[in-house]
């Protein structure tokens, strides 16, 4: 039995654009006020001893829960507790009750295995993902409170944790989304309607993986000042202190890479310099801020504090016990004190006054500038446009042959204009990748409503990043685009895009040893079949240009899917039966001989024309041939066995397959009699043509292999 993935719909607050303005008005300025006092109740300084008190029940909740489960990170939630009160309880905007409300600030904890920092928050905040048996429940079977945090379990948690960096990069993304929607959307006569801030916790392992400096460097570049990143330099890896590993001056680094870079020396106990640091933060404008905040992993724990010991193992009830004396905490296991909890469910009650402050502000914005709004909530509703699908077009046989990449340019640009929410570009590769939008400059600094990336050669980065984007449930599209091969340079962002949900859109070019002379360092051989074994990646390669429209269309439709496109750099025809509804199968019938078939043939991409040729030159000699695009499996295999054999029909064991790539993965398809025409090793340097000549990828290769199957199967 598998965990059911918990997915929620944004929820979106129409307004009528039909209120007057001095209606909308009286509305806003009476949210306002109580908005602003629920603020200064929040912003009212408590004594020193009941933060205190505040700050241990995040790390007792924590220490808890890790010793209860038996496993799990007790040193960080205990070290970064300051961080978690000054964030949680006095500067972030975020509604407990409604999770999903849009102009929320975001938290990314990119030091995704301290988990039970963001659970203990959440549950101590009033999120209901997040109950005090939830809490009891970590790392269990079916659990809301998962060893990592996991967007698709727990309502609340913007993204999918873990993998060491990854965390940063999302934030990045959404602070870029939160940029481009500001410029798109904002005026400076009505209130704003995108104003939030994006926070990040990140450790010393993120700090330590090249993806976080991928990331930040573009962060950098792009002048993102909404995004403020707290560095819980601690010190501590799991091999030890960092002094055997790491020794880096991070500060200066992040300040060569235009950040603003605040230094806290006591993360510990001095909750002010942590507040002053956020306050200064946030006076900066043009830059994203480093706070590199100084701690001790594992604060209050007498015997393990300052040591890989308490990283990633539980107390244990000695020292659990002793860490209690220690910290004076003398409340027993699980327990929060009601004060405690009256003090951090304050953000419940603040949480709703902004969130209908914002709705005011929007009544406002939508009275004023109706056509914008009904852009704006139509975005963050999710929904696509209606009727979007029609832009894209279709082709016939006699069409000019073109390469899938410039009909991937085609569709690209024929999108842009009726959906809103399409962004993207490629690593430092967009006149050989096309992916340009002609009609959109560049997003960079002071251009951010503009809706082409320029990534630079970052793929790791990109791919991270693009998932921040889509993880902001903003209605954003984001696509990413490299050579195909080079996705082994992003191979961790985009398995993340599969387990998050993250609908992006990989606009992968050079599918096969058909670049040419680039030679086997630029050829994909096990690509294609790699992602086909990656769980909920569609991964697709289009013959011609109605398949490419067929992979655009269902790569926008899955917004909780990625979708990998294989494009080719050769020219290949239109075949006769390829259509957009056909590709939305995944697998489909593009050429039928009158009766039951003798032999199958089966192609993707450039070697669909392979296989076709190959049937109509059987068919010569007296036998009937069927000819069968799969563009992709994982929606051929959504079909009802009905249609399944329909397409490959059972009776019939003469098989072959033709793809430029490597054999495996294709047997279950082929079965005991067939023959797979492509490639099971590296490639080479020279002109395609003789590659495909070479690597036996030819007409007469598929006519021999069938005759071969069908005299096997006989």
């Amino acid at each position: 039995m598998q965990m059911q993935r918990q997915q929620v719909g944004q929820k979106v607050h129409q307004r009528s654009t039909a209120a007057s303005p001095a209606v909308v008005s009286r509305v806003s300025r009476k949210a306002a006020k109580v908005v602003a006092q629920a603020v200064a109740t929040a912003t009212t300084k408590l004594d020193k001893a009941t933060v205190d008190k505040c700050v241990n029940a995040i790390r007792f909740v924590a220490i808890d829960a890790v010793n209860k489960s038996k496993s799990g990170h007790p040193g960080m939630p205990m070290g970064c507790a300051p961080m978690g009160y000054v964030l949680w309880n006095e500067t972030m905007k975020y509604n407990p009750k409604n999770p999903n409300w849009f102009n929320r600030d975001r938290f990314v904890l990119s030091a995704g295995h301290g988990s039970m920092f963001q659970y203990a928050m959440m549950h101590l905040t009033g999120y209901e993902s997040v109950s005090m048996e939830d809490i009891k429940s970590f790392r269990q079977w079916n659990s809301l409170t998962p060893g990592h945090p996991e967007n698709f379990v727990t309502k609340g948690v913007e993204v999918t944790t873990g993998p060491l960096g990854q965390g940063i990069c999302n934030a990045i993304g959404m602070a870029a989304a939160e940029a481009h929607l500001a410029a798109r959307f904002n005026k400076a006569d009505v209130p704003k309607i995108v104003d939030h801030y994006t926070y990040c916790i990140m450790g010393d392992g993120c700090m330590m993986e090249g993806i976080s400096q991928e990331a930040s460097s573009l962060a950098g570049h792009w002048g993102l000042g909404k995004l403020i990143a707290l560095y819980d330099d601690n010190k501590i890896s799991i091999d030890g202190h960092t002094e055997i590993s790491f020794t880096e001056d991070v500060a200066k680094r992040y300040e060569a890479l235009g950040w603003h870079v605040i230094t806290v020396k006591n993360g510990n106990t001095d909750y002010d310099e942590l507040r002053q640091a956020i306050a200064d933060a946030k006076k900066v404008t043009d830059k994203p801020t480093l706070l590199k905040i100084s701690t001790l992993i594992g604060y209050g724990s007498p015997n393990k504090a300052d040591s890989h010991d308490v990283h990633g193992a539980p107390l244990g009830a000695e020292e659990t016990a002793a860490t209690r004396k220690n910290l004076g905490w003398s409340y027993g296991e699980f327990e929060v004190p009601q004060d405690v909890y009256d003090v951090f469910r304050g953000a419940i009650a603040r949480g709703a006054k902004s969130e209908e402050q914002w709705n005011a502000d929007c009544a406002v914005y939508a009275a004023k500038y109706p056509k914008e709004y009904a852009e704006f909530s139509g975005l963050i509703s999710g929904k696509l446009p209606q009727g979007w699908e029609v832009a894209l077009p279709t082709f016939k046989p006699e069409d000019k042959p073109l390469a899938t990449r410039q009909h991937s340019q085609s569709m690209l640009n024929a999108l842009a204009p009726v959906l809103p929410g399409l962004v993207g570009g490629s690593a430092d590769l967009a006149p050989s990748n096309l992916t340009l939008m002609k009609m959109f400059g560049d997003f960079q600094k002071g251009q951010y409503a503009e809706r082409n990336l320029r990534f630079g050669v970052r793929e790791h980065g990109m791919g991270a990043i693009c998932n921040g984007i889509a993880l902001h449930n903003s209605g954003l599209i984001p696509y990413c685009a490299t050579f195909f091969i080079f996705t082994d340079y992003m191979r961790g962002a985009m398995r993340m895009s599969a387990l998050s949900n993250a609908g992006v859109i990989y606009v992968m070019t050079h599918d096969s040893i058909g670049l040419g002379e680039d030679g086997p360092t630029h050829q994909p051989i096990e690509h294609l079949s790699s992602f086909r074994a990656m769980p909920d990646m569609m991964m697709m390669r289009p013959a011609g240009g109605n398949e490419v429209s067929g992979a655009y269309k269902s790569a926008v439709l899955n917004r909780k899917r990625p979708t990998t496109i294989a494009l080719s750099r050769q020219n290949m025809p239109s075949l006769p039966g390829t259509s957009i509804e056909g590709t939305m199968k995944g697998g489909y019938t593009i050429h039928e001989p009158a009766g039951k078939p003798d032999a199958i043939i089966m192609g993707t991409g450039s070697e669909l024309e392979l296989a076709h040729g190959a049937a109509v030159a059987l068919e010569k000699e007296g036998k009937k041939v069927r000819v069968v695009s799969m563009p992709c499996w994982e929606l051929f295999e959504e079909q009802s066995q009905e249609y399944k054999d329909s397409v490959l029909t059972p009776g019939v064991h003469a098989r072959v397959s033709v793809e430029a790539g490597t054999s495996f993965g294709w047997h279950k398809y082929i079965g005991t009699y067939g023959k797979h025409v492509g490639i099971d090793s590296f490639g080479a340097s020279a002109p395609a043509p003789i590659l495909y000549e070479k690597f036996g990828i030819t007409l007469q290769a598929v006519i021999d292999a069938a005759k071969a199957s069908m005299a096997a199967a006989h």
